[in-house]
This record gives structure tokens, C-alpha cells and sequence, in this order.
């Protein structure tokens, strides 16, 4: 967990300090409640996906500027097909994909294996 990243995003206006990287070292210096380890242990995977998005965004205008953009303007100017530059979009995307959000993410049901007992049968003639 990344406590500086969870406080700058959803603790936005906060002043605090930070010995380490253990809960224990957090100095809460606002007004407001400092948050338990157990609220910032809540918000760690959401706080991760969007910094993990906002990666992807700028990866993707890099790419774009790169690779899709040089193929519009061609295909402005009739140098190209559209479907070119709907290609090298596309392979933007797949190049640079969002990850999934967790709060999406259903856990799937645990499996527990059946037990068969093998039954004996007496005979009682």
C-alpha cells in the first residue's frame, strides 16, 4: 500500500508527515480525523486503479501523437484510408489497455470439493 499516494488523492488539502512506509510513522497534522490504517488499507486498490488509468491515458497520447495522428492527417489529405487510421487507433488501444477496476471485480464462489463416502453394501444371505 502506498499511504502518500492515498493521502494526496483522497485526502486532498491534508497536511501530514510520513517516517517510513508503515502506518505507524503517519503524523496527522489536520484538523480533520486521521484515517485509520484500516481506511487507507480500503481505499489502496481503488487509489491504485486510477493511478494505473491515468498512466494509460498518457501512455496513450504519446502513442497517438506517435502513430495514429501522422496517419489522419494523410488520410486528410486523401493519402490514406480512414479504416488506416481506425487501424492504428485501435492498436493504441491494444497496446496501452485500462486496467480492470476492482470495484468491478466479482470474487468468484469458492469451489469446495464433494466429499463421496463409498457405501458397503453387506450381503446377508
Amino acid at each position: 500500500m502506498d499511504i502518500p499516494m492515498i493521502l494526496t488523492k483522497r485526502y486532498e488539502g491534508s497536511e501530514w508527515t510520513l517516517k517510513g512506509d508503515n502506518y505507524s510513522g503517519l503524523t496527522w497534522l489536520s484538523d480533520t480525523p486521521k484515517p485509520t490504517a484500516e481506511e487507507l488499507q480500503a481505499e489502496w486498490a481503488q487509489v491504485e486503479y486510477e493511478t494505473a488509468c491515468d498512466r494509460v491515458e498518457v501512455d496513450r497520447q504519446v502513442a497517438y501523437r506517435e502513430t495514429a495522428d501522422p496517419i489522419f492527417f494523410e488520410f486528410q489529405r486523401g493519402d490514406m484510408l480512414e479504416q488506416d487510421w481506425l487501424d492504428a487507433v485501435e492498436a493504441v488501444k491494444v497496446a496501452h489497455p485500462y486496467p480492470v477496476d476492482p470495484s468491478t471485480v466479482v470474487p468468484e464462489p469458492e469451489i469446495v470439493p464433494e466429499i463421496v463416502v463409498d457405501e458397503v453394501v453387506e450381503d446377508g444371505a
